[in-house]
């Protein structure tokens, strides 16, 4: 498997881009495993992160298995007009996937709005922890959900108001059971998008901590139409 070292880095878009190349022109193989996130990356001349969101697009294309301990496999280009289980999953269910996006972008500018007058200090030293942790995991995507879903629900805790809190759970647990790869991939793993994200958490949070609730409900609403319009491509 030869492959040419890139001239720029983490152009992930530009790895994903070849490999599927590779697959297509029959260099590789169905069922061919490849090499190591790591032996990948030093071929490409890249870090392993940009490795990983390579990986990961592959994977969300279907084009790729990953197996945890296991490596990745090849499972070969889809027909054309085939999409993966997961994605067509969100076609069949667009209808009702628009209407929790909805309602979780009402319920979430109001939660920010109403965090800035209610928050207390201690709200404010775990979000700023959170907010940490999520700078420090940039790139990775299974931590960049995490402290994503972190920092909305401290959100939705810092309104102290448990009928707030619950709504919150309960429409974000169902968007995140039908687009959880898709969020992985486009959002933690595509490391650009995952920096944007990041500043648009900390202008909530410095909003929130400013006790400016106007403020906050406004970066609230551009940052969720920002994820929309990401996750939109899918449905």
């Amino acid at each position: 498997m030869e492959i040419a070292r890139l001239t720029k880095r983490n152009h992930y878009e530009e790895i994903t881009a070849r490999l599927k190349a590779m697959m297509e022109d029959g260099t590789l193989t169905p069922g061919d495993k490849l090499p190591s996130a790591k032996e990948l990356a030093e071929r490409f001349g890249v870090g392993r992160s940009t490795m990983r969101e390579a990986l990961s697009a592959l994977k969300a294309m279907g084009l790729i298995d990953i197996r945890q301990g296991g490596g990745a496999r090849v499972l070969g280009p889809r027909p054309a007009g085939v999409v993966p289980p997961e994605l067509e999953s969100l076609r069949m269910n667009r209808e009702t996937l628009l209407h929790l996006l909805e309602a979780r972008r009402t319920l979430e500018v109001s939660n920010a709005s109403i965090a800035a007058e209610k928050r207390t200090d201690g709200d404010l030293a775990e979000m700023r922890r959170i907010v940490s942790e999520m700078e420090h995991f940039i790139g990775d995507d299974a931590a960049g959900e995490r402290t994503d879903l972190a920092f909305h629900a401290a959100l939705a805790g810092m309104t102290h108001n448990p009928i707030l809190r619950g709504l919150f759970d309960s429409i974000v647990s169902q968007l995140e059971n039908a687009i959880r790869e898709v969020r992985r991939v486009e959002l933690y793993a595509n490391r650009s998008v995952a920096e944007r994200l990041l500043t648009e958490h900390k202008a909530v949070f410095e909003a929130v901590s400013s006790r400016d609730a106007d403020g906050a409900a406004r970066h609230m609403k551009r940052h969720l139409r920002h994820v929309e319009s990401i996750s939109m491509k899918y449905l």
